[in-house]
């Protein structure tokens, strides 16, 4: 029971690594608030967890109303007296629209570096201060691997998801001494059911050449780094950008074609 009567919050944690995520925590103690637009959906993943004996709570969040970003931090204050996880798991781009710097729709990227820069800051903002007042706590941001390798594409989400990670090193600098903790987690190839529906096999083959594990993570792997973050197992460490891809780009250039022959 490594999170034991932890209060967590997780944002989009009715599916994928959110999910993942809130299953681990409440498995190992604490009541966790899934933050998430579908009640309904939400319930299901409630009862889910509550059938495996853990306990977990829903809570009204919209990426889309931003002042749902504070409410949702609100009402778990007012429940609960006290936020001592939180997960700023929320974060997209447009994959229509967001490509290269030249090819990619201008608007769009602004959107997307508003959107996700907003999900770390906006919640991070509120939150510090009652960790502040209840003697600290841990923020754990889902970055990508894509904030520490250049794509051929995806420029607004890279480039915000670089942003989150100094997001999350600035947090940590200037509230250390508060003993509130911040640090994020780099998700490499995830096989969640949406990477799984819209990736080809061609494209999944050709990007595990690159990870020398030889395998996609699972939401698990992810949802385990976030444990491990959220816990006092890690009450020493903060601020730090932990990989979590398999050991993707580790090798040289050339490691992708001499593992195909």
């Amino acid at each position: 029971m490594r999170v034991k009567d932890k209060i967590a919050l997780i944002t989009s944690s009715t599916k994928g690594i959110g999910l993942a995520s809130a299953k681990a925590l409440a498995k190992n103690g604490a009541l966790v608030y899934i933050a998430a637009r579908n009640e309904e959906l939400a319930n299901e993943v409630i009862a889910e967890i509550e059938s495996e004996g853990g306990k977990a709570k829903f809570v009204y969040f919209n990426a889309r109303e931003v002042e749902t970003y504070n409410s949702m931090i609100d009402t778990v204050i007012e429940n609960e007296g006290r936020l001592d996880i939180l997960v700023n798991n929320y974060g997209g781009t447009n994959v229509q629209l967001d490509k290269n710097l030249v090819d990619g729709d201008t608007d769009a990227f602004f959107n997307i570096v508003q959107d996700n820069l907003q999900s770390v800051y906006l919640p991070c903002k509120r939150v510090v201060p009652h960790m502040i007042k209840n003697g600290g706590g841990s923020i754990v941001n889902i970055s990508s691997i894509g904030s520490v390798i250049p794509d051929l594409s995806r420029m607004g989400y890279c480039v915000t998801k670089a942003a989150i990670n100094s997001l999350t090193q600035n947090i940590a600098l200037q509230y250390a001494h508060d003993n509130v903790r911040c640090n994020a987690v780099l998700p490499g190839l995830t096989a969640t059911k949406a990477a799984l529906t819209n990736m080809p096999d061609e494209f999944r083959k050709s990007f595990l050449r690159h990870v020398p594990l030889n395998r996609m993570g699972t939401p698990e792997d992810i949802a385990n780094a976030v444990l491990f973050y959220a816990s006092d197992e890690s009450s020493y460490i903060t601020g730090d950008i932990l990989e979590v891809s398999g050991g993707f780009a580790l090798g040289t250039p050339q490691y992708g074609d001499l593992v195909q022959r």
